[in-house]
């Protein structure tokens, strides 16, 4: 009884390549479809493709791989030639439902065929030809990598035409993320090419589920991943089709992408992520202007993004950013922006309008931050809701109209502000209105004021201890007696 081999490399292979050894006379078969190409280029095309059918025929049944694919190319090529597109897709499902066809052999001449159709003469055989390429490939897995080449181009086509919606509902019938034998780049690239087409779509939730299957972790390049190498499942990875950008490129787009995302929602702190994200690849740190543009987005997305919890992240992830970006020695060539972050990071009044007025240039500069009326609105309620908590930190009482006159408010406007941040747990306050007087600090719990209390109790006797014994030594060294 046999033992099963090592799954290894030269394991790895497909029915036909027990087939590729020839068993047809190659150089008479050469030698025949050249007589028909010439037979063809007479006139008698129809004549040609009957002999080409039967010279496939006989190589088919013998099972030689090389002699079928050199068959099936030789009839679609002399179709193609003549120009009868309508006779190519016939003869393309012909020969894709002969039986026996070898996988080879359909794998070559959807190749061939795809192209043919830069040279189609108008968008109407363009989509016809790839549709009839569609229905040939369609359930093969060993061209799946075809049709969601195929796929890609239907939906660009449609996509040039206006009909955003249509191509994204085309693109997201391919599940790339399951095909073993695609580049990983090219993975990449067509899952992004999903995102943008469902955000171009106004689709952020599909957006979303589709960016989710891209890990910011396949931006590594790894070994065993490039050209030739084996996938999971057992077959060689193939090279990525032309005009595949590499991982960095890739990276960037991702990050734009997921900047869109989040912009439709204010989430900024994860903007500030992905511009995080955007300033530390290599390309950008290169370039001078990319990085400052980059970092000076990081600055102002940081203001933008609340000093308190919420359900988009915690005031630690926000606190991080901020103090890793003033850590950044590049920071100091941006001065304006370092003072910026400064002002945040430091527990002082800052005053709305001598803030909008300093850095008023800055924002006019910055369209793709403040191109929303809402994100001036939001950095002027950053300004306030730093304001509060510098109250917070230095006020136990205070009354209404001092703190309106601090955040530069009406009272009616200070109570409705620092109302939304204790709601939001940002600070803790109580407002006596009848005393017309703000109490900062949170209720304590019983427990916590016994421990306290103990607390106290401890150290006092603890302070009449040491004074005993301090008395003690006093009487002991001047020999009083009490």
């Amino acid at each position: 009884m046999g033992t099963v081999g090592e799954f290894t490399v030269s394991s790895i292979a497909m029915d036909e390549d027990k087939r590729e050894k020839s068993t047809v006379d190659l150089v008479k078969l050469t030698a025949d479809i050249a007589v028909q190409l010439e037979v063809a280029k007479a006139g008698k095309l129809h004549e040609a493709v009957e002999a080409l059918l039967n010279l496939e025929k006989m190589s088919r049944l013998a099972e030689d791989s090389t002699a079928t694919k050199a068959c099936c190319t030789a009839v679609l090529d002399v179709i193609f030639q003549a120009k009868q597109w309508k006779l190519l897709e016939e003869h393309i499902l012909l020969l894709a439902k002969r039986r026996s066809q070898l996988k080879h052999a359909i794998q070559a001449f959807v190749r061939q065929t795809m192209t043919f159709i830069d040279s189609a003469p108008d968008t109407e055989t363009k989509v016809s030809l790839i549709k009839t390429l569609q229905a040939v490939t369609e359930g093969k897995i060993f061209v799946e990598i075809e049709r969601a080449r195929l796929t890609r181009r239907l939906a660009a086509m449609r996509e040039s035409e206006g009909k955003i919606a249509e191509a994204a509902d085309i693109l997201q019938e391919v599940p790339v993320e399951t095909f073993g034998a695609m580049a990983k780049t090219e993975k990449i690239a067509f899952i992004l090419e999903q995102v943008r087409l469902c955000l171009d779509k106004q689709d952020f939730i599909r957006a979303q589920i589709l960016s989710r299957k891209v890990s910011t972790r396949a931006f590594v390049e790894k070994k065993g991943e490039q050209k030739g190498d084996i996938g999971i499942e057992g077959t060689a990875i193939e090279a990525p089709d032309v005009g595949v950008p590499g991982l960095p490129e890739l990276k960037l787009s991702y990050y734009q992408l997921m900047i869109r995302y989040h912009t439709h929602y204010n989430n900024y702190l994860e903007v500030t992520r992905c511009y995080k994200s955007i300033y530390e690849v290599d390309s950008v740190q290169a370039d001078p202007a990319q990085w400052a543009a980059a970092l000076k987005r990081i600055s102002w997305y940081i203001v933008l993004a609340p000093a308190y919890s919420t359900e988009e992240g915690s005031s630690s992830d926000r606190t991080t950013l901020l103090t890793s970006t003033l850590q950044d020695k590049k920071l100091g060539e941006l001065p304006d922006y370092k003072n910026l972050l400064t002002t945040f990071n430091t527990h002082e009044i800052v005053r709305w309008p001598a803030f909008h007025q300093t850095y008023q240039a800055e924002i006019a500069a910055q369209p793709d931050v403040f191109s929303d009326p809402k994100r001036l609105e939001d950095l002027k309620l950053r300004v306030n809701e730093h304001n509060v908590m510098v109250v917070a930190r230095y006020y136990t009482r205070i009354s209404t109209d001092r703190l309106a006159e601090l955040l530069d408010l009406s009272a009616d406007g200070a109570e409705a502000l620092l109302s939304t941040m204790v709601v939001s747990k940002a600070v803790a306050a109580k407002i006596d209105r009848p005393a017309f007087v703000v109490i900062f600090g949170a209720d304590k719990e019983p427990e916590e004021l016994l421990n306290n209390w103990a607390g106290n109790i401890g150290k006092l006797l603890g302070l009449v201890e040491k004074s005993v014994q301090q008395i003690s030594k006093e009487c002991m060294l001047h020999k009083v007696v009490l």
